[in-house]
C-alpha cells in the first residue's frame, strides 16, 4: 500500500523546498503522477464532521487585532473576507474569468491533532487549515493557498517555494473534496451564489513582493520554474479536471491594511492580477557562443617571404615592401613585414623583430 499523504511528503522534500532546486523537482513531476497522489490524499483525508466538529471557526481576536510576525498571510486572508462582506461583491479575476468571493479564512481541515506515533499513516499528518476558501468561476469551490509578503519584505521564508505551495494546495484541495458535503453546508449560508459539484479551483495567491522575490532568486528571472509550474497546472487540469490559477493580490500601503475592531481592513480596494506577465515562462535560448576574437591580429602574423624576388642587401636609400628578403650586415637575413611609420619598416630576423629605416634620399655629393 502506498503512502496516505504523498503530496504532503512531496512538499516536504529537500529539493522541493530549495530555492535553487525546486525547478528541477518540478520538471521531474507529471500531471499523471500528481493525479495518483491526489487520489491517495483524498482517500486518506481526515473527516472532521465524523469527529463531531465544524470546519468554520472564528478567528482569534487577539491574534488578529494587531500585526504580528509571520501572520501577514493570515491577516491578508481575513482582510479579503472583510472586504467581500463590506462590498457585498467578489473580486474580478484577471481576463474577465469571473468573480472570486472570499467566504472564510482559516478553514480547519484536520479532525484532530496529528498522532506523531502514527506518522504518515495518521489521516491528519501534515494537515491543518486552508488559508482561505470561497467561490470562484463556474460556481466552483475555491481553495486559496496564500503567500503574502509586505512591500518592504527582504526575503521569502526559508523553504517556502512556489512548488511547495502548489503541492500543499493540492493536498488541501483533496481534503476539501473529500469533505465537500460538510463544507458546502457550512459555507452556503455565507453566500447567495450556488456552489457547483465540480472539483475545486486551486488558487496560489501571493503578493507582488512574494512573486518578485521568488523570481529574483532564480536564474533568467525565474522563467525556467514558471514554465514548469505552468506546465504542471495544464497537466493537472487535464488529468484532474482542476483549474490552477497563479495570482497576485495588489493592495495599497504597507502591509496594505489597518487594524480595526473587526480585524484587518484593507486601506484601499484590493485587486487580483496575474502572478506574472504573459510569456514570463518562455525560456529564452542561450545565445550561441561567439567565436573568441584572437588576440593575434592579421597585422601581427608574420609576412611570408616572396621567393620570386631576389635577396637584396640592406641600404638606407632602398625602398622595401612586405615580403622582401633583405641581407643586413649585422642582423643577417630577414623578411620585411610592412611599414612601421613614415620612412620605416618592420623586419623579422628569425625570431627577432626590428624596425629599420628605408627610402631615405641619397646624400648630396660634396
Amino acid at each position: 500500500m502506498g503512502s496516505r499523504h504523498p503530496l504532503i511528503e512531496r512538499a516536504s522534500q529537500k529539493e522541493v523546498r530549495q530555492a535553487k532546486g525546486f525547478r528541477e523537482a518540478a520538471a521531474a513531476m507529471t500531471g499523471e503522477a500528481l493525479l495518483a497522489d491526489y487520489e491517495a490524499e483524498r482517500s486518506g483525508a481526515p473527516r472532521r464532521r465524523e469527529a463531531g466538529k465544524k470546519h468554520l471557526a472564528n478567528a482569534n481576536k487577539r491574534l488578529s487585532a494587531e500585526r504580528k510576525a509571520g501572520r501577514d498571510s493570515e491577516h491578508a486572508a481575513l482582510a479579503l473576507v472583510q472586504h467581500r462582506r463590506a462590498a457585498e461583491n467578489g473580486l474580478m479575476l484577471p481576463e474577465d474569468e469571473g468573480l472570486f468571493d472570499a467566504l472564510h479564512a482559516g478553514v480547519v481541515l484536520k479532525s484532530a491533532p496529528a498522532d506523531k506515533s502514527l506518522g504518515v499513516d495518521d489521516p491528519n499528518y501534515g494537515i491543518d487549515r486552508a488559508d482561505l476558501m470561497g467561490i470562484g468561476p463556474e460556481d466552483r469551490l475555491a481553495v486559496v493557498c496564500l503567500r503574502y509578503l509586505a512591500p518592504d519584505a527582504g526575503r521569502v521564508g526559508t523553504g517556502d517555494t512556489p512548488l511547495r505551495a502548489l503541492l500543499e494546495g493540492l493536498a488541501q484541495a483533496a481534503v476539501v473534496e473529500a469533505n465537500r458535503d460538510a463544507l458546502v453546508e457550512e459555507l452556503s449560508p455565507l453566500t447567495d451564489r450556488p456552489i457547483g459539484d465540480a472539483k475545486p479551483t486551486l488558487m496560489l495567491l501571493g503578493s507582488p513582493r512574494y512573486w518578485e522575490l521568488c523570481r529574483k532568486r532564480e536564474a533568467q528571472r525565474g522563467a525556467a520554474w514558471i514554465k514548469e509550474l505552468e506546465r504542471l497546472a495544464k497537466e493537472i487540469d487535464e488529468q484532474l479536471g482542476m483549474a490552477v490559477r497563479f495570482l497576485s493580490l495588489r493592495v495599497s500601503g504597507n502591509p496594505g491594511w489597518s487594524y480595526q475592531e473587526g480585524g484587518p481592513v484593507f486601506e484601499g480596494p484590493p485587486r487580483l492580477i496575474p502572478a506574472w506577465e504573459h510569456g514570463a515562462g518562455r525560456v529564452k535560448p542561450k545565445p550561441k557562443a561567439r567565436a573568441r576574437r584572437s588576440s593575434v591580429q592579421p597585422a601581427d602574423l608574420p609576412a611570408e617571404a616572396d621567393l620570386s624576388r631576389p635577396v637584396r642587401g640592406y641600404a638606407l636609400t632602398e625602398h622595401y615592401t612586405a615580403g622582401d628578403r633583405i641581407e643586413h650586415p649585422t642582423l643577417g637575413l630577414g623578411v620585411v613585414q610592412g611599414l612601421a611609420g613614415s620612412g620605416k619598416i618592420r623586419v623579422l630576423f628569425d625570431e627577432r623583430k626590428s624596425v629599420l629605416v628605408h627610402d631615405r634620399p641619397a646624400p648630396a655629393a660634396s
